[in-house]
């Protein structure tokens, strides 16, 4: 059986869990991982039976399970914090009990929209907006800590960040943006230190500028779409298709502690986005393109 990138189902029989997965990046490694016939335990904060996210994004936990079943995997819809621990805790048990492994972690569970206010002096930004950063850290932390206890040799943590190449630690051009990373990194860094005894690879997987939901809502204008190099921009499966290949790596742990880039993986693996298009990295002095769709 195929999957929709033409792949084999090479991921049937593995179980991952995705945070943040109601929309962005989370939603596209879901669904990518789907298409390769993977169970997913698709997990966020927004249900179809509770609030809306702030800002009004589209996109629940149901969604995007249904979707994952619809490509040929296994989704699971969970409505959790993982930013809350007796919310991680209760995840992590219920894959326990009923699946008893756990082969792929995915964290990409962003609690702020750093959009609004890229240009915003850090004196006006919000409290909410700091609560949400440090929340962005814990859920990473949680699940990590969580997966790593319930993962067995072979496991992958995938870590979503973000960087400026060639330099990791470049300015990101908004300070809690910017902060988040930073202690994203460097969780990739620690966890891999010592999951690489367990023959657990942890990584850091970088994408270029994604076209999700709340990037969709902004792109207000021309103006706007130029400011921020939309032309350039790649949909969030083209990251769920990284994550999807790294899974199905047997020599993964070879990359253990490193920050990849969506670009590099694509090239390597040999995977497209959805529209065909192999997309190199990020490069906002590039030449300017035609708008996508």
């Amino acid at each position: 059986m195929r999957g929709q990138s033409g792949c084999m189902k090479v991921l049937s029989g593995k179980v991952a869990v995705v945070a943040g997965a109601s929309r962005g990046a989370g939603r596209g490694i879901a669904v990518a991982l789907g298409d390769s016939g993977a169970t997913v335990y698709v997990a966020a904060r927004t249900s179809r039976s509770g609030p809306k996210a702030a800002g009004g994004a589209p996109g629940t936990v149901e969604d995007t399970a249904a979707e994952v079943t619809a490509r040929g995997g296994c989704g699971i819809p969970v409505c959790a914090d993982l930013s809350d621990a007796g919310h991680a805790e209760a995840l992590f048990a219920r894959v326990a009990r009923e699946q008893g492994r756990l082969d792929v972690l995915a964290n990409s569970a962003w609690a702020g929209n750093f959009m609004a206010v890229w240009r915003t002096p850090f004196w006006e930004l919000s409290e909410a907006l700091w609560r949400g950063t440090l929340a962005t850290v814990s859920a990473y932390w949680r699940a990590g800590v969580h997966a790593a206890r319930l993962m067995r040799k072979g496991g992958l943590i995938v870590h979503v960040t973000d960087n400026l190449q060639p330099d990791p630690s470049a300015w990101r051009g908004q300070i809690l943006h910017d902060l988040g990373h930073e202690c994203i990194n460097r969780l990739v860094t620690g966890m891999s230190k010592g999951a690489r005894k367990r023959g657990i690879a942890v990584v850091g997987l970088n994408p270029g500028f994604m076209r999700t939901e709340t990037v969709l809502m902004e792109m207000t204008s021309d103006a706007v779409k130029r400011r921020f190099r939309f032309d350039l921009s790649e949909s969030p499966e083209y990251i769920g298709r990284a994550v999807a290949s790294l899974a199905a790596d047997p020599q993964v742990l070879r990359k253990s502690g490193e920050l990849l880039w969506v670009a590099d993986l694509a090239r390597e693996y040999g995977f497209t986005d959805m529209d065909g298009r192999t997309i190199p990295r990020f490069d906002p002095h590039a030449p300017l393109q035609e708008f996508p769709c």
